[in-house]
């Protein structure tokens, strides 16, 4: 058997792919326990008979907004399954961006085979609610990306879902949860948002560090072996995450990291399996930035990245004694601390290094931690080492 072929299969980092796709559920949600809680508040009665509730919840791509209302509806359904008969349906409506499709997703999910050719959006809709009424079950339509639906068409299909029980004997047949990107509210007519609840608007705003570690975490967790990856590795993806606070960064960069360490045979990440990936994420740096930067500043740098090449992050203590290695190598004097600090301050300004505070390791206190999330390391040694080479004529 040809030998590229061992490839095929190997599994040394990766166990199951399934967990890095922007469409898997997790059964538990992390990062976002302030909007569950805030979503739960809302639907709050929905347990009780003939009751709907509705929200809107918009915010940027990667904020968690569809996960969040999958699991919230997965947790609704199975949880109160003896007090109400509760079923949901997501719906896309970049894919399904018209009232019939609409329509008729949600009827055939309810029934497949239903015979919906030649019937009117009113009568489909009919039928929908007779449907449930009939099975005595409640649906929660969970309409992802309604902005491209409200676009084509307006606020009918919204209208028409939200009345669904007017003027009919019975109430509470269905409840809707709209997302979108965009803010939306401008384009809803008051009668929408007079029966959506002007106060059930869930706005989510880009994921803060933090979070997207507990994502990182428990997505490495189902889909990357033991020991295949340590915590230095979650905290290298999510700083690099961290600048667009999009949760669909970190699935990449763990799913790009771990292929790369089974490219080349390892059955463990390293840090320029993630640098390589996150690299490719931001702009390339410039020659004329390097080349910018103070002769010791270029100095202090390549002390930081020969380190960073090897590990995660550096503290600034390490970064300084490192650097008077450097210094020693190019047989300059060093400069003082405060300049050193004067240094590090220009170098994150100019995008080149990002800093936090954290634990001294192994000791006490704290002390400024640094990390190169977005650039690779060994790129940026060999522009330093030629711009240093020729100022002092090596």
């Amino acid at each position: 058997m040809a030998g590229y072929l061992d490839r095929i299969g190997a599994g040394l980092v990766l166990k199951d792919v399934e967990p890095l796709s922007f469409d898997f559920t997790p059964l538990e949600l992390v990062g976002r326990d302030d909007k569950i809680l805030d979503l739960a508040s809302i639907f709050s009665t929905i347990i009780s008979p003939e009751t709907s509730c509705n929200a809107l919840i918009t915010g940027p791509v990667g904020s968690g907004k569809t996960a969040l209302a999958k699991v919230f509806a997965k947790d609704i359904k199975d949880n109160y399954s003896r007090k109400r008969n509760i079923s949901f349906l997501h719906i896309n409506c970049r894919n399904h961006s018209t009232t019939p499709q609409v329509l008729h997703r949600i009827i055939t999910s309810l029934e497949p085979r239903y015979p919906v050719r030649g019937l009117s959006s009113s009568e489909v809709l009919s039928s929908i609610r007779k449907i449930l009424r009939n099975s005595n079950k409640h649906l929660l339509v969970i309409l992802d990306e309604v902005n491209y639906i409200l676009r084509k068409e307006g606020n009918d299909i919204l209208y028409n879902l939200l009345r669904i029980d007017e003027d009919k004997d019975g109430q509470g047949t269905l409840s809707l949860i709209l997302i979108s990107q965009e803010e939306i509210l401008n384009s809803l007519e008051g009668a929408v948002i007079s029966r959506l609840g002007a106060g059930n608007h869930l706005r989510f705003s880009s994921y803060g560090r933090d979070g997207l570690f507990e994502i990182a975490k428990q997505r490495a967790e189902l889909s990357l072996f033991k020991g295949s990856y340590d915590n230095e590795i979650l905290n290298l993806i999510a700083d690099s995450a961290s600048i667009m606070g999009d949760a669909r960064n970190v699935l990449h960069l763990i799913e790009g990291s771990a292929k790369n360490a089974e490219k080349e045979g390892r059955k463990h990440i390293l840090p320029k399996d993630v640098q390589s990936i996150s690299s490719k994420e931001v702009k390339a740096v410039e020659p004329h930035i390097i080349d910018s930067l103070r002769p010791h500043a270029q100095l202090l740098l390549l002390a930081i990245c020969r380190r960073l090449k090897k590990e995660t992050e550096i503290t600034s203590g390490d970064a300084e004694q490192l650097y008077h290695v450097v210094c020693e190598e190019y047989n300059q004097s060093p400069k003082g601390h405060t300049t050193l600090w004067k240094y590090l301050k220009d170098l994150e300004l100019k995008d080149l290094l990002t800093s936090k505070y954290g634990a001294v390791p192994q000791g006490r206190g704290r002390t400024q931690i640094l990390t190169m999330p977005n650039i690779l390391p060994s790129d940026l040694i060999n522009r330093l080492e030629s711009s240093l080479n020729r100022q002092y004529g090596i």
